[in-house]
């Protein structure tokens, strides 16, 4: 049969700043980013801000308006939008369709730039506007929280919501920056700067054992909200993910996707709480519940298996709830098994532990192990309590 056939890549690049008090005069960190990255006529930009944030700092918005004033490499849309954090801006497409009108009513073309500022759902829903308006706008990200600088505001990921199910629209659509800028985390509530370091647990069981010894080591000043162990781990983390991102299926079009360790259930029981529950709180939950399934289908030992537990107990993170536990195959976080395997493609691929700083793609989970996993945590929980 007469064919054609075509194959190219596309070559991305960004970088992730480490900065502080981003928009004060004096830091000409975002000002030079836009000076390498702008030719010829000036472009516009446009602030998508979560109100969370715009409350916590309300000097914000007459920062960046002051700061564009100075530096006039791009225009600024004066016309700064503000927009409910967490998964209250991506249950509903109405933020999207805001953003995109946004860019329709003030003639936002693709070499202009919308850039987000707050926690990893705001930059989630407003990357996905950037990527489909106008088949994909330059879109700049600035996480305040702990979760969003180590992991989702460093990644390639975009969405919303859809009919209860996290993520289910969405694109594959890198910034083209991210600036971390440290100041936000010194407002953020003693939940929400616990809450992100899980990710860093995460990716430390599966891909780097000596940053999870230095996890174990560090919990402690973690918890007294230490500066500088918290900016050393949201820098490795960060690193440990865009190097994943470079090395492997970044716009992920197998079904492998092992920066997702805990995440399956972690998914799940965010929903079945009506998001109560935040992100990270369920992660540990999903490493919690995943590392006990490791150990009892016989590749972690026992000793590693409680120090893992310990450490997220040292952390402050619960390590079940009445929602994860698990009575049988039609117990609503099953549901969200077969709901993982049909996000993933069809074909179900769990990360699991082989040992502390290795993980192993499994295909299919027993149900009963994971019954017997609900229940040592919930166990192990009474025993603590």
């Amino acid at each position: 049969m007469d064919h054609i056939q075509q194959r190219f890549s596309v070559p991305f690049e960004y970088k992730v700043y480490f900065t502080s008090h981003l928009f004060q005069q004096q830091n000409t960190v975002f000002a030079d980013f836009l000076q390498s990255d702008t030719a010829g006529e000036a472009k516009k930009i446009f602030f998508v801000i979560d109100a969370g944030v715009a409350q916590t700092h309300p000097s914000l918005v007459n920062n960046i308006r002051a700061y564009f004033q100075e530096n006039r490499q791009v225009i600024l849309i004066d016309d700064i939008l503000t927009v409910p954090g967490g998964e209250a801006c991506k249950n509903t497409d109405t933020y999207v369709n805001e953003i995109i009108s946004a860019v329709d009513r003030y003639g936002i073309d693709r070499h202009s730039y919308i850039a987000a500022i707050g926690g990893g759902a705001v930059l989630d829903m407003a990357g996905y506007a950037a990527a489909i308006a106008h088949r994909g706008i330059r879109h700049i990200r600035i996480p305040t929280t702990v979760l969003s600088q180590n992991d989702s505001g460093v990644g390639v990921k975009n969405g919303i919501n859809y009919k209860g199910k996290k993520n289910f629209t969405g694109t594959f659509a890198p910034p083209v920056a991210v600036f971390n800028d440290a100041h936000f985390l010194s407002t953020l509530t003693d939940r929400d700067w616990r809450s992100g370091i899980a990710e860093a647990v995460k990716v430390a069981l599966i891909k780097d054992k000596p940053f999870y010894i230095w996890l174990t080591e560090n919990a402690q000043a973690l918890n007294r909200r230490e500066a500088a162990p918290m900016q050393y781990q949201i820098k490795r983390c960060a690193q440990l993910h865009v190097d994943h991102i470079a090395d492997g299926d970044p716009f992920e079009k197998g079904s492998s996707r092992p920066l997702d360790f805990g995440h399956w259930s972690a998914h799940k029981v965010e929903q079945l709480s009506g998001f109560e529950i935040r992100h990270g709180e369920a992660v540990a939950m999903g490493i919690a519940l995943d590392t006990v399934y490791s150990h009892l289908c016989g590749w972690l030992s026992e000793e590693d298996t409680r120090q893992v537990i310990q450490l997220l107990t040292d952390l402050g993170f619960d390590i079940t709830h009445p929602l994860m536990e698990i009575s049988g195959n039609d117990s609503p976080l099953i549901k969200g098994l077969h709901e993982f395997r049909e996000h993933l493609g069809g074909k179900l691929t769990i990360m699991l532990l082989k040992e502390i700083g290795k993980g192993e793609e499994v295909h299919e989970l027993d149900i009963a192990l994971l019954k017997r996993s609900s229940d040592w945590l919930k166990q192990y929980h009474q025993i603590k309590q």
